[in-house]
């Protein structure tokens, strides 16, 4: 399953396949036509509290990494979704997009390591 991360910022490229932003806020300064999206799934990012309590510290990321899986676990949603990038990635490139600067610690980082998991 080819699965990547990438920073919203990056722009377009010919290997990103199916683009899916994985942010609960819409990135600033990035129009719609710029940003290319085949998907924005909210669902798959961490909850506005988990985001907020993180705040890119990379200090706190080990215990984020650990809360937004049970976040991921406890959503009824996440398994179909998951499904569908899943079969989707048979056949082509996903691109997890994100928007964070840090690309190291971010929730793109997390979701592509539960992705697979």
């Amino acid at each position: 399953m080819p699965y990547q991360i990438k920073r919203i910022y990056d722009g377009l490229s010919d290997n990103d396949g199916y683009r899916v932003l994985v942010d609960r806020v819409w990135p600033r300064g990035v129009s719609k036509e710029r940003a290319h999206l085949d998907a924005w799934i909210k669902e798959l990012a961490p909850s506005t509290d988990l985001r907020k309590w993180f705040a890119h510290d990379p200090t706190k990321y080990p215990e984020f990494h650990q809360r937004y899986f049970g976040e991921l676990d406890a959503n009824p949603d996440v398994k179909s979704i998951i499904a569908e990038l899943n079969q989707r990635a048979k056949s082509e490139t996903v691109t997890l997009l994100y928007s964070a600067k840090d690309e190291e610690h971010n929730q793109a980082v997390v979701l592509k390591d539960y992705l697979y998991g």
